[in-house]
């Protein structure tokens, strides 16, 4: 995990850039139908702070993560929010929020550390919680472009969640990447249910 840091304190200006202005809006929608107004959300591995800041337009109450202290000043500026610099298996809060979005951040975990994580995300979560995640669409897992990454099908991530019993799939769909350049990209996107 830390050279995949690494790759995002080194590049998290050229991350921002190319990610800021990409628009997920149907994904964000989606995941907000599930979260109460005004309900609490944590951006989980937040990046720029896209989504963060989209959440906090909308009226949520938000907190934000990233890994990369170079990424979480970054994210803060776009957000005008305090962004906390953690590693996923830090997360060891208790019953608070609402909802966690992990759009295309837990996907840089290996797949023991992942079950590890949701586990985590889960015991986070208040108990009608919900959580958001997205990974690359395949059957990849090791490094690719100096960061780490596990990849999953349907098929594949059933078999996750099964070690998760207390999270359940509500809804999973397939998109193309949204930036430039990338649409033959397919990720998975998932509802997973306290």
């Amino acid at each position: 995990m830390s050279k995949t840091l690494n790759y995002y304190n080194d590049n998290a200006e050229r991350f921002v850039q190319e990610t800021a202005n990409v628009d997920i809006s149907k994904n964000q929608k989606e995941f907000l139908k599930y979260i109460p107004d005004n309900g609490t959300v944590l951006d989980f591995g937040c990046g720029s702070g896209r989504d963060a800041k989209y959440f906090l337009e909308q009226g949520y109450h938000v907190e934000a993560v990233d890994g990369s202290e170079t990424m979480c000043r970054l994210a803060s500026l776009q957000t005008g929010i305090p962004v906390k610099c953690m590693r996923f298996e830090e997360l060891d809060a208790v019953d608070i929020y609402d909802g966690i979005w992990a759009c295309a951040s837990i996907l840089h975990l290996a797949r023991n550390e992942l079950i590890t994580v949701l586990h985590k995300m889960c015991r986070a979560l208040k108990k009608t919680g919900i959580l958001y995640v997205s990974f690359k669409y395949g059957s990849f897992e090791g490094e690719r472009k100096d960061r780490y990454f596990t990849d999953f099908t349907e098929e594949s991530f059933a078999e996750v969640i099964a070690e998760v019993p207390e999270l359940t799939i509500e809804k999973q769909w397939i998109t193309n990447d949204a930036r430039p350049g990338r649409s033959e990209e397919k990720w998975l996107n998932l509802i997973l249910k306290k």
